[in-house]
């Protein structure tokens, strides 16, 4: 007897275990072409075995957060776990708001909440914001400069189209359903009030339960999500899980920004959309920029949920393991971070215990006075409410480690109509491309083949390619001054060697010469060496260790350096996996990243002579 595989759905293949079941049965015999009414029974009982055999499998792979395909199952699955994936998120920049006049009287002026600035990209203007309202004290000479509630001069504004949505609390016999129509609403500019009744003035504020460490019956909670249709949806507490939710007659005021997420970034130029009034008399705001605007994002894609759910349930908000801080500090902060990691002080390098490790990657652009002021608040808000007792939090700065690729391949013209220069120039940008895509974040892995499936798949003419690799530290050193200097690589460094050096640094001049940085043959010592005249200035500058990746320059005084650094390039061990541990982040070097083409006609015919 013929069996139908419940894994097999292809419609051709399910209509021929059907006809080798006829086979076995002498009734039938016109089963076998196309044209008889028993072919055509066979094509409905395979078709509906087919479309059956799909809704059960496509249903099964929905039903569960890894198997799950549509985001609405994603999202959905996300939710019984409690974890809410990211909204988009606004673009943000920080600016340095002034207004000069000549009114030497007024001390104070008032910048309202979401006044506006225009921000252009390209042929695109984008709106600018304040999400506070923003004072300035008058300097003596009429001089104005504005400030946050908590006096920094740093103000942040940010992208987006302000909207409001109002809604009316029903009976409460009646189920509250309160969705906001908007794909493009930033959740961390929600602000929710709850109005008394429809005319009254006085409101009461509404947190969101994410930035709330404890909750009673009287808090005032509300949660958004997200909705199968991509919209988003309040849910209130009910007087005792989330706290107190509001009732029939009162009035719900809901105000955000609708964001372009990503669009706005890089954005470095704003001005004020209209004057202030200062003594009766109106002025233009000058905007300075800080920093250029960064941080703007898509909603949270499909495989960052499926992969953060799981970390921020098991950390059942509490702080225990190093997952537990990644999970509520990257779900916590996710329109400043781009990424975070920690590990425990027994895992440091040396073991520190009684401590954990926390690196944070902010977006591009973020301000130095943001960054501070959100580790403290990691600090205090987080880690000291949710952190074992006697467990002190520790910052470290990521490490930018790059990788310096020489790419080499096999081109056959007659392949294709591209040029051997064109299709180097193609190489390279995969190479960008992938590590834009698949690297740049904590704890992700280079690995070689990887990087060359993808050269040899961008022509036919690519006959076969291969590459070294080299990785890269970057250090400023003080000019004219005497200094040791240690550069740590994330790898196992290779050995010494007769032929070939594994340490080379860029390019400086050292007593008057332009020199570099580089190991003995068949040494770890290191040298500098005159690069000019070809001859060694200093036999012995430091070491390299290559078991722990650690390079050691020692009373290095150089007068001036190529570029904003020293790079310093070393040969690891294995070139074929580059996989850098805690806070280190590898990035490309594309100034060093090479791509060479060899011409080989494969189809030449070859005649042998006797």
């Amino acid at each position: 007897m013929a069996i139908i595989n419940s894994s097999s759905l292809d419609f051709n293949t399910i209509k021929a275990a059907l006809k080798t079941k006829l086979q076995q049965s002498s009734q039938f015999s016109d089963y076998d072409f196309e044209a008889s009414g028993l072919s055509n029974i066979l094509d409905v009982l395979a078709y509906n075995t087919h479309l059956n055999g799909l809704i059960a499998n496509i249903a099964v792979n929905e039903s569960f957060l890894n198997s799950a395909q549509l985001r609405s199952s994603v999202v959905s699955h996300a939710e019984t776990v409690g974890y809410y994936p990211h909204s988009k998120t606004a673009s943000h920049a920080t600016v340095s708001l002034s207004v000069a006049t000549s009114d030497t009287v007024t001390t104070t002026a008032t910048l309202p909440i979401n006044t506006t600035f225009t921000g252009v990209l390209g042929d695109t203007s984008y709106t600018f914001q304040t999400l506070e309202s923003l004072t300035a004290t008058n300097d003596g000479s009429g001089n104005f400069t504005f400030q946050t509630s908590t006096g920094i001069s740093s103000v942040s504004i940010f992208e987006g189209t302000l909207k409001t949505k109002t809604f009316i609390v029903g009976d409460s016999t009646e189920e509250q359903v309160y969705v906001i129509p908007d794909v493009e609403l930033d959740k961390t500019t929600l602000r929710v009030n709850v109005y008394d009744t429809t005319t009254s003035s006085s409101f009461t504020t509404y947190s969101d339960v994410e930035d709330v460490v404890r909750i009673t019956t009287d808090s005032k909670i509300y949660i958004v999500r997200e909705t199968p249709n991509g919209y988003f949806e309040l849910i209130f507490g009910e007087g005792n899980v989330l706290g107190q939710s509001p009732i029939a007659g009162n009035k719900i005021v809901i105000t955000y920004l609708a964001s372009n997420g990503e669009d706005a970034n890089t954005i470095s130029s704003f001005t004020a959309d209209d004057d202030i009034t200062i003594g009766g008399t109106d002025y233009t705001v000058t905007v300075t920029t800080v920093n250029a605007a960064a941080g703007g994002d898509d909603k949270e894609s499909i495989a960052s949920i499926k992969r953060n759910a799981p970390l921020v349930f098991a950390s059942q908000q509490r702080l225990v393991t190093a997952e537990d801080y990644e999970a509520i500090i990257g779900q916590t902060y996710n329109q400043l971070i781009s990424d975070v990691v920690a590990w425990g002080g027994e895992d440091n390098v040396p073991p520190i215990y009684g401590r954990v490790y926390v690196s944070v990657k902010f977006y591009d652009g973020t301000s130095a006075a943001v960054i501070t002021a959100t580790k403290n608040s990691i600090q205090n808000e987080i880690s000291d409410n949710l952190a074992v007792m006697s467990i002190d939090t520790v910052f470290v700065d990521p490490i930018d480690t790059y990788l310096e690729l020489r790419i080499a391949f096999d081109f056959d013209p007659e392949l294709t109509n591209l040029t051997i220069e064109t299709t180097q120039d193609t190489i390279k940008n995969t190479a960008a491309t992938f590590f834009s895509t698949n690297l740049g974040k904590f704890n992700q892995t280079f690995r070689q083949s990887s990087l060359i499936t993808e050269i040899d798949a961008i022509s036919p003419a690519i006959l076969n390619s291969s590459m070294t690799v080299k990785v890269q530290r970057r250090f400023t050193p003080t000019l004219n001054t005497s200094a040791d200097y240690e550069v740590q690589f994330p790898v196992t460094l290779a050995g010494i060697d007769d032929d070939t050096r594994t340490i080379h640094s860029s390019s400086f001049t050292f007593q008057g010469q332009t020199c570099i940085i580089r190991n003995t043959l068949n040494s770890t010592k290191l040298e500098i060496f005159d690069t000019a005249n070809g001859i060694v200035l200093l036999d012995n500058v430091g070491s390299y260790t290559p078991s722990t990746g650690v390079v050691n320059i020692t009373a290095f005084s150089p007068s001036a350096y190529v570029g904003d650094a020293i790079k310093v390039s070393a040969t690891p061990a294995n070139q074929q996996t580059i996989r850098p541990l805690r806070n280190f982040i590898l990035n490309l070097d594309t100034t060093l990243t090479t791509a060479a083409g060899t011409t080989d006609f494969q189809n030449t015919e070859v005649s042998l002579t006797t």
